[in-house]
């Protein structure tokens, strides 16, 4: 997890944004407030924000999944980007960090385009299912607990619509993924999810070194037979 690129140097940072980033400045606040909190490498990077509002814009999507919300950034950056009968689905279970996020998406004017639900997010997407909810949704980013990536991914991919798409956050984790003698439980459930993700026919995959790994799978239109 982390709110800068991975292996950017500052002065390379800095440049990166002075030539690409264009953050309001409401997103400013939020950012330089939440840098205030102990978790506040939970956070993407403004750049990783940016790239997100631009993929909403991209796919023209209009219903949106968010699992791990945390104090709200990278929802305000997508909702943003949305039509204005666009909405957004946040799923979080911290009332503290999240109370944070209500009161930008607000001063934002976008608090009504917005639903949060305090729950474990496994409920809120089995709940989702069983009302019926498959394929309703344009783009989903999950950026919660590593261990059960494989578990939201795999109910993401029944949520989304085909041809819609699944951001997952953190993929790379800070190279760890990378070092055979790292087998803490979070990079090992990392591991198992690129590997899972690498060989699934369902999705079109690209592994981008944006934030510390972002994952983009495009869930593939299944064409009927004959």
């Amino acid at each position: 997890m982390s709110n800068i690129t991975t292996d950017l140097d500052q002065r390379l940072q800095a440049y990166l944004w002075s030539v690409s980033l264009r953050e309001p400045p409401l997103y400013q606040r939020l950012r330089e407030e939440t840098a205030h909190l102990p978790e506040h490498n939970y956070q993407v990077a403004p750049e990783q924000g940016q790239f997100l509002a631009l993929l909403v814009e991209l796919t023209g999507a209009r219903r949106i999944l968010e699992i791990g919300t945390f104090t709200g950034y990278s929802a305000l950056w997508m909702a943003g980007a949305m039509p204005e009968d666009g909405r957004m689905l946040c799923c979080d279970i911290n009332g503290h960090w999240t109370g944070i996020a209500r009161r930008y998406w607000d001063e934002a004017g976008l608090g009504d385009r917005i639903e949060l639900r305090l729950a474990p997010a496994m409920d809120t997407l089995d709940g989702l299912l069983a009302d019926g909810a498959a394929g309703s949704f344009d783009l989903a980013f999950i950026d919660a607990d590593k261990l059960n990536y494989v578990h939201y991914y795999r109910r993401c991919l029944r949520l989304i619509r085909s041809g819609g798409v699944i951001c997952l956050d953190n993929t790379l984790w800070s190279g760890r993924v990378a070092d055979p003698d790292d087998h803490a439980p979070e990079t090992e459930a990392i591991r198992a999810f690129n590997a899972l993700i690498h060989e699934d026919p369902a999705v079109s995959l690209s592994l981008i070194p944006i934030g510390d790994g972002l994952t983009l799978a495009r869930k593939r239109q299944v064409l009927p037979r004959g």
